[in-house]
């Protein structure tokens, strides 16, 4: 069973910083092609990164560029967001996805095969 699993959401306050997580079970992420998104109460589905099966290549949303990170490790088949200076629009389901297709430069708005549940983020005081 092919799966990805999130973890790490919560509450926190602005200013503040969280890191997701997220575990492929099933398969390995070795040269996968992946992707955050994050869809806010209401409103549309947002590519926010993508990282090239290569890992030579991102892609993030103007929004959190500079604030966000996306990172990897091949060894323990998980990916992660690093978020920081956190604001109240950046509340949302974030979604961890993974796509064996990959390509370079990576483009965040894509198609991608696999998708986590998502964990929520809430930012407020």
């Amino acid at each position: 069973q092919f799966e990805l699993v999130e973890s790490g959401g919560g509450l926190v306050q602005p200013g503040g910083s969280i890191t997701l997580s997220c575990v492929a079970n099933g398969f390995s992420l070795d040269n996968y092609a992946i992707g955050w998104f994050r869809q806010a109460p209401g409103q549309e589905r947002e590519a926010v990164v993508c990282l090239s099966g290569s890992g030579r290549s991102t892609d993030y949303v103007p929004s959190v560029e500079g604030r966000f990170t996306v990172s990897r490790d091949i060894a323990k088949n998980m990916v992660f967001l690093q978020m920081r200076s956190l604001k109240s629009e950046d509340t949302a389901v974030y979604y961890c996805t993974a796509d064996r297709v990959t390509v370079e430069p990576c483009t965040r708005k894509r198609e991608y095969d696999y998708w986590g549940r998502g964990t929520q983020v809430t930012v407020s005081s």
